[in-house]
């Protein structure tokens, strides 16, 4: 759910902070040019986040009644392969061959956006087909075909199966089991030490560590919703359900209460300093702090939210200019999910900002629509709406101070 933290914004904290910029390994697709192409959302080089970040630009101004230029909606399904899959980024004027290293991630949430935008329908479907084609026998998805199923990746496939009209819950392996086993698999017990937390993966002797990141995401994908989710019209009070043969909504619900229970503590998420840091104090994570607030409200409890979204206000606003598209539709779908005013968000109009970074958008629209209004089409008959792990690569130090967020994919590592 926390989207490929601002990986596009790793050149330009390199250079504010007078670091060394990270070197990236076992690049999954080629370099770009110093010239950007042409419909690109950002500035910053896409290797590693170039289709999630257009993607997720394009959710949040649906959200916000912008419709993306013709040009932007053309680069994103340029990036498609034939066989329905998307690449983090890659030179589109190549075809896909078996080198061609694809990507659950990127796949779903560019079927998200196009299922939101209503525009290019048969390529979202495409992508959905090849979704399911790569199924786990778990039932759940990794970060590539093949890879062992995590809660992110596969929360949000399950977001973009729902988008298009697929019952998840039909998704069943040989063995019987669903995305939503496959993630219930992953969720520790309540009355356990941080009960109702979901785990990244298995650790090596199948141990469940709590990993807000993964919670944040499960509770969308155990709901089968979408990042682009809003609010629920269920008011609900937090709780943790014992028991072994829960529904996916309990297990959702109890993600949802242990991300209370931490957000009662402080009003923001922490991440673990990056190892070499001089600094080794906990820092703020802005962006898990945003999906952690979508996904509260997305489970009916976006009073529990508030708080946290008055923080992301006073704090969160140059982060997310400086992290470029991606850092800024989270915010913009944290404000949206819970009543807040995206055009004047701690005093800056994230829509606007959002738009200065790609094409000219094709249309726009004021004021900025309710979370519980009514909600631009979707193109789909399904009520759901429809949420990070970007390729693990080693990144060098970024030193200095002021920057609270680590700039990553998603991250596999486990955080308490």
């Amino acid at each position: 759910m926390t989207v490929r933290r601002s990986a596009a914004a790793l050149a330009t904290t390199a250079v504010l902070l007078g670091a060394a910029a990270p070197v990236a390994v076992a690049a999954p697709s080629p370099s770009p040019s110093a010239d950007l192409p042409a419909g690109l959302y950002g500035t910053t080089d896409p290797t590693y986040d170039g289709v999630w970040r257009q993607s997720l630009a394009f959710l949040a101004q649906k959200i916000e009644y912008v419709t993306p230029s013709t040009q932007a909606v053309d680069w994103l399904v340029g990036q498609q392969c034939d066989s329905g899959a998307f690449t983090s980024y890659r030179d589109a004027s190549k075809p896909c061959d078996a080198s061609t290293v694809m990507d659950t991630n990127a796949t779903a949430i560019a079927v998200q956006a196009l299922v939101e935008i209503d525009q290019r329908r048969e390529d979202a479907n495409n992508g959905a087909d090849w979704l399911k084609s790569v199924q786990n026998k778990d039932g759940g998805w990794g970060y590539n075909p093949g890879s062992p199923s995590d809660a992110n990746s596969t929360s949000i496939v399950i977001g973009a199966l729902a988008r298009t009209g697929v019952p998840v819950n039909e998704l069943t392996t040989p063995d019987g089991s669903t995305p939503y086993t496959a993630l219930q698999s992953l969720a520790i017990a309540c009355g356990e030490k941080d009960g109702g937390a979901f785990a990244y993966q298995p650790g090596k002797k199948d141990e469940l560590t709590a990993n807000m990141d993964a919670t944040a995401a499960s509770v969308l994908g155990l709901m089968g919703k979408g990042i682009a989710s809003g609010t629920s019209n269920a008011v609900k009070a937090p709780s943790c359900t014992k028991g072994d043969d829960l529904s996916p909504e309990q297990s959702a619900q109890n993600g949802a209460s242990f991300l209370t229970d931490t957000l009662k503590k402080s009003p923001y998420l922490e991440q673990a300093p990056m190892p070499g840091a001089e600094d080794t104090a906990p820092q703020p994570d802005y962006g898990n702090t945003a999906d952690a607030v979508v996904a509260l409200a997305a489970s009916g409890h976006a009073d529990k939210a508030g708080a946290s979204v008055t923080w992301l206000q006073k704090n969160a606003t140059g982060w997310a200019k400086q992290g470029g598209p991606a850092a800024t539709a989270q915010l913009i779908l944290a404000a949206h999910a819970t009543g807040a005013d995206a055009r004047s968000f701690g005093g800056v109009d994230l829509v606007k900002q959002l738009n200065t970074m790609g094409p000219s958008p094709a249309a726009t629209a004021l004021p900025s629509p309710t979370p519980t209004g009514p909600q631009p089409s979707s193109g789909t008959d399904s009520d759901d709406s429809g949420l990070s792990l970007g390729w693990l690569i080693g990144i060098g130090l970024l030193a200095g101070t002021g920057i609270g967020f680590l700039l990553s994919m998603r991250r596999k590592k486990q955080q308490p």
